[in-house]
């Protein structure tokens, strides 16, 4: 079990809108060497025509009775479910799908299964306002580590997601530059956790956020965890 995640520097692209907004006249080299295309094409139906972030047939009850409690905070405006996709999804400013990934098998690491169910099932909800983002997590049977718990890596994992998608939609597109994790209580496999997420500060790039992972019954802690994101020169893709 993992006590402690080093520094790492990877594109945060859990739960992007498709609303990535990517200047056609300008061609930049990200880090990685993935350069942007100047040729925009229609979003492909593989990537379009699910949302990974609705319920489905493998959701427990707990999972269905917390989302619908977040559904309902989302009426009045304060809240917002962001939508999740298999890949991270790059508009230009005509709304047209720019294709910087060469490979059409690519997918996101926590979206890279059709098997509903077997590994990471979430949703998030953010409040911009408040600065704080909410996921609703449920494990399944390949993220298994300890017999009937949930890998430590699969933790580090959601955690990250989440975290780094309330830095994104919060300051901008973001790098994870640190990830510091506290195992409290391990998640037992196939039960539904929520991940609450704080912004507390923002220096010029640097975004902090707080996290803790608590059982669905909100009676015990099961992870804590700090962390520090980056952000670079592109603009927020949740605009719009």
């Amino acid at each position: 079990m993992l006590s402690k995640i080093q520094p790492i520097a990877r594109v945060i692209c859990q739960n992007i809108t498709g609303r990535f907004i990517h200047n056609p006249s300008a061609r930049r080299t990200m880090k990685s060497g993935i350069r942007f295309s100047k040729t925009a094409k229609e979003l492909p139906k593989v990537v379009a025509s699910k949302d990974y972030s609705e319920p489905n047939s493998s959701w427990s009850q707990e999972m269905m009775k917390l989302y619908e409690q977040y559904i309902e905070k989302t009426k009045d405006g304060s809240w917002k479910k962001l939508p999740s996709y298999n890949r991270f999804l790059v508009l230009n400013e005509d709304g047209h799908f720019i294709d910087k990934f060469p490979p059409s098998k690519a997918r996101l690491f926590t979206r890279n299964t059709e098997e509903e169910g077997s590994m990471f099932e979430y949703v998030v909800f953010a409040n911009k306002v408040e600065k704080k983002a909410v996921g609703l997590f449920q494990s399944g049977d390949l993220l298994e580590g300890p017999s009937g718990f949930v890998h430590g890596g699969a933790i580090a994992t959601i955690v990250d997601a989440v975290s780094g998608t309330l830095a994104t939609y919060v300051a901008g597109f973001v790098m994870t530059a640190s990830l510091n994790l506290d195992y409290k209580n391990p998640i037992p496999l196939g039960s539904t956790v929520i991940i609450e997420c704080q912004l507390e500060k923002k220096e010029e790039r640097k975004s902090y956020v707080n996290t803790r992972v608590i059982s669905h019954d909100c009676t015990k802690l099961h992870t804590e965890s700090t962390a520090l994101f980056v952000s670079v020169n592109q603009k927020n893709p949740y605009q719009g």
